[in-house]
């Protein structure tokens, strides 16, 4: 059957194939399908009938297996078979036709459902085309401004990365090869521990094949170390060209969007706002005495490790002065690196940018450091916990805020203070206590490791190395140095010190020279990586070198911390506003939360009211203060060395001359001073006394000490005008040297002040000679006091002394010398030892009193002599030369007190007032003072709800960018 298959089908096979077809070639049975073979074995059974088991086989096994069985007709004619033939066809043409529809049937159903769950899963997607709004406008016009088609030229083809491609195939034999080399070098060494066997030639020829092939497996080694250098050298050189570009690219974008072509409202960075936060918290924590745990870079170190260095090579410029050995970082420099378009620099306190880009900004920006350091040092200290705030931007810079501090130190030298190690050491501590601070720490590779302190400091704030990078600088130094090269892949490794870190970093910050550029610095370092042994040697790993790579990880570190702990210090804020909050509900509920500055400036307006007020005192009322004052002041002098020293004389010419000769020698050198410091305290008084007046008004007690502190500030320094004390001379000595009386008036009015004068003497006089005799008889019986032994001898000499001036009127003003003889053996007859001293002196006071007497009855009779002066009368009983005396010395005082009124209101209160602005302004400008001046709990409690409140809403907004940011 198979010979008849292979040359003929039968014809229920050649049925199967529509004549459409064109199917005119025969086919053998073997490469039918096994349906049609088992068709053909079915009717085509007749030729070989010895086989019946292979038709019922077939018929088992194929889809027709369940057409029913019927038994074997006896074919006695052609006609039969031709109708059992043709009925198995249709019933064969109708199967497939069946089998066509349910194909169809399935085509077209599963392209419905496919199509339907197409569009159930657009359904669910959302309308982006609410959220194009996000995207900035620059993105959508990046096409308009920056010609992508050039820049994708510029890219390079997939063809030139592919051939910078290492061959893998190479490299895997290379593996393949040392794999086996090691493991034949093993072999080796397990066959030399074998029992010795002696040399033969052919042993001896051998080992020289194995030192010939080992040398030569070493070149190999070696080779492919320096072919994987190189590859490595490749990517690298292409990546940083990629970022070049890319950073250049960034910068046109920047510049474009500085430039305000898109019309939007520019938005702080993360950074910036990051950093705002960290500038509040420093002035909280140095006013309140309190720490928070927002993360910061801290970078700790030796001094002269290199800190600052390092420092300046993350922010790509060199930014900080530079010393040869001493301390130059006096305080911690919080420093805020972000991206921009420019790589500019800028204090927080400050405005003006400084352009990294120039060496005269860069020289200008250094010694603006160096002088806030200097200033900032307190007297007899060396280095200062207060904190400079500086910002940098420019292009391709990690975002990250860092502290750098003073250098740690071992010894303290000459010219420090005793106390600067220990505050170093403080300090640090400060910093590096902070949970979330990422410590830097920084050791110096040319110097023995045993003698750094930095690295046992960091190991006790960090003991696990959580948050701790450690940092190895000048690492070219220590390889020329150092005679064993794995002392640094030790200290790398963490094996040589007990501290822990998450990272060690190899880098390399120049030469030494202070003139070095950063570019000059990077080539410097890459170069000395490329032909270093250490990274050749794989002491080094090339993720651990390059300050690039130091700074991306600082970097990430960074913001790993901020975004694992920034809500946490959120809600403790939140809740440290809410305490405060109650607290000042409880103890000022009918108060506004003012801080320190608010107060500051109501009191300053309260004060400025205040000095206006002076220019409201009226004229009279200054001139009538102004004479009091200045007549209390210059009485004394115009009794006792003028007037008495000239009434005392018998003569009516020496008692004009006396009076001429004294009042020209006062006028030229006491009288104007007294006069300057008698309006000068005047001028005190009033305004002391206005702010007495306005403190009755409702005014806050917490400002006493402010405006007692403006007033005397005020006062020490206003200085009064030197041309009017020359001016106010003149105008003196003409007033003196006018002795003509016009009218009754003038003349009753120097009667009367003449008279109140004397009285005023006369009283203080009487009530010295009380003090010095005792009480009288009537105060002895009424108070029961007894007079003591000194007064009972001045006593007796006062009632000698009277009997004397009765018996002569007119004695003159001094007692002769027999006169104190006979007065002091009289009282010596009467038991009475006396001093002629106290003799002396009884006898002044005596005689001022009697004189006094004298000229106030004198005065009462010059009361009707004003026609006698007025007719130049010559009568002995009316010369009435006291009495024009006083009247000049009235007349001068009251010209006096009109000119320095006019002085007060026309020059020196205003002058007064622009000094008190000036000391608002100067101590608005002083927080120091502002804090010492305005005190007291309800102060504090203000300031700290507003810092607060300020440090909340910026680490909300911090936190609102940050997971925009995500």
């Amino acid at each position: 059957m198979l010979r008849a298959g292979s040359i003929v089908t039968c014809m229920a096979c050649r049925n199967l194939l529509p004549s459409r077809m064109g199917v005119k070639f025969r086919v053998p049975l073997q490469k039918l399908h096994p349906l049609s073979r088992a068709i053909h074995h079915r009717y085509n059974a007749n030729s070989n009938p010895q086989r019946p088991p292979h038709c019922s086989a077939a018929r088992h096994y194929t889809s027709l297996s369940r057409l029913p069985m019927r038994p074997p007709k006896s074919r006695s004619g052609g006609h039969g078979y031709q109708q059992h033939r043709t009925f198995w066809v249709a019933r064969l043409a109708a199967r497939l036709l069946k089998l066509r529809y349910i194909v169809l049937g399935s085509a077209v159903g599963g392209g419905y459902t496919a199509k339907k769950t197409y569009d159930e899963w657009k359904d669910m997607f959302p309308d982006m085309s609410q959220y194009t709004w996000i995207v900035p406008d620059f993105v959508w016009e990046l096409s308009e401004n920056i010609d992508l088609a050039k820049l994708a030229s510029a890219l390079p083809e997939m063809e030139e990365i592919a051939k910078l491609l290492p061959d893998m195939e190479k490299i895997g034999e290379n593996f393949t090869f040392l794999k086996s080399l090691l493991s034949s070098e093993t072999t080796g060494e397990s066959a030399l521990r074998a029992p010795d066997i002696p040399p033969t030639s052919a042993s001896m020829s051998d080992s020289s094949d194995k030192q010939f092939k080992k040398s030569s497996d070493k070149e190999k080694v070696d080779q492919l170390q320096e072919e994987l250098l190189r590859t490595q050298l490749k990517y690298q050189r292409m990546l940083e060209r990629l970022e070049k570009e890319n950073k250049e690219l960034r910068k046109v974008v920047l510049q474009k969007d500085d430039k305000g072509i898109h019309q939007r409202k520019v938005k702080k960075s993360l950074i910036d706002l990051y950093s705002e936060v960290l500038d509040i918290l420093s002035d909280y924590d140095s006013n309140y005495n309190t720490q928070d745990h927002l993360p910061r870079v801290v970078v700790v170190g030796d001094q002269s490790a290199g800190k600052t260095s390092v420092l300046e090579m993350i922010a790509q410029a060199r930014i900080f002065p530079r010393g040869s050995g001493e301390m130059m970082t006096r305080s911690p420099v919080k420093v805020t690196l972000s991206e921009g378009a420019h790589h500019v620099a800028m204090f927080k306190d400050s405005s003006r940018e400084f352009d990294l880009g120039k060496e005269e900004d860069l020289a200008a920006l250094r010694h603006e450091i160096e002088i806030r350091m200097r200033k900032s040092v307190k007297e007899g200290q060396t280095v200062s916990p207060e904190t400079i705030s500086l910002s940098v931007k420019g292009p391709g810079i990690q975002r990250m805020v860092l502290v750098d501090l003073p250098g740690v130190i071992s010894t303290v030298t000459t010219g420090m203070a005793a106390d600067t190690k220990d505050t170093i050491f403080s300090m640090s501590r400060a910093y590096m206590q902070n949970p979330n601070a990422i410590i830097l720490c920084i050791q110096d590779g040319s110097v023995d490791a045993e003698r750094s302190i930095v690295t046992d400091l960091v190991s006790q704030m960090d003991p696990q190395g959580k948050r701790t990078i450690f940092v190895l600088t000048k690492v070219d130094l220590a390889e020329k140095n150092l005679a064993s090269p794995s002392r640094i892949q030790q200290i790398v490794e963490g094996k040589l010190f007990p501290m822990k870190a998450l990272g060690y970093f190899a880098v390399v910050t120049g030469k030494g020279s202070t003139n070095e550029s950063i570019d000059s610095i990077k080539d410097y370092e890459e170069d000395f990586f490329q032909n270093s042994r250490l990274l050749r040697d794989g002491m080094l790993k090339a993720h651990q070198v390059t300050t690039k790579n130091l700074s991306l990880a600082v970097s990430d570190c960074f913001w790993k911390m901020v975004r694992e702990s920034v809500e946490q210090q959120a809600d403790a804020f939140k809740a440290s506003r809410f305490n405060l909050e109650t607290e000042w509900k409880n103890n000022y509920p009918r108060l506004r939360e003012l801080d320190r500055n608010e107060l500051f400036e109501k009191a300053k307006n309260e004060i400025l009211d205040e000095v206006i007020s002076l220019s409201q005192v009226t004229p009279k009322h200054w001139e009538a203060i102004l004479q009091k004052k200045l007549w209390e002041r210059v009485s004394t002098h115009v009794i006792e060395n003028i007037y008495l020293p000239a009434a005392q004389t018998m003569n009516s010419g020496t008692f004009n001359t006396t009076v001429d000769i004294k009042l020209k020698q006062w006028t030229d050198k006491q009288l104007p001073h007294k006069a300057l410091e008698v309006a000068w305290e005047t001028l005190q008084e009033e305004f002391a006394r206005f702010m007495a007046e306005y403190k009755g008004k409702d005014q806050d007690d917490i400002f006493d000490k402010l405006k007692e502190a403006v007033k005397e500030e005020s006062i020490k320094r206003h200085k009064w005008n030197e041309r009017a004390m020359d001016s106010l001379r003149v105008i003196q000595h003409n007033a003196l040297e006018d002795r003509s009386i016009t009218d009754k008036p003038q003349w009753d009015a120097a009667i009367q002040f003449m008279e109140e004068t004397l009285q005023s003497r006369l009283k203080d006089t009487e009530s010295v000679i009380e003090d010095m005799v005792g009480p009288d008889w009537k105060q002895r019986w009424l108070r029961w006091t007894n007079r003591t032994a000194e007064q009972h001898i001045r006593n007796e000499t006062k009632n000698e002394l009277e009997r004397l001036l009765k018996l002569h009127d007119d004695h003159t003003a001094y007692l002769a010398n027999d006169e104190v003889t006979t007065v002091r053996k009289n009282l010596e007859a009467r038991g009475v030892e006396v001093d002629p001293v106290l003799i002396k002196d009884t006898w002044h006071q005596l005689y001022r009193r009697h004189f006094l007497q004298k000229s106030l009855l004198h005065c009462n009779l010059c009361r009707r002599g004003f026609y006698y002066y007025q007719r130049h009368f010559v009568d002995s009983e009316l010369e009435c030369n006291d009495v024009v005396l006083f009247w000049r010395i009235q007349r001068m005082l009251a010209i006096t007190a009109n000119t320095l009124r006019q002085q007060l209101t026309n020059t020196e209160v205003r002058r007064l007032e622009k000094n008190v602005k000036e000391v608002l302004e100067d101590f608005g400008e002083d927080t120091e003072k502002k804090v010492q001046l305005i005190t007291g709990r309800r102060v504090q409690l203000a300031e700290d709800l507003k810092k607060v409140r300020e440090i909340q809403e910026k680490l909300e907004a911090f936190i609102e960018a940050l997971h925009k940011d995500k």
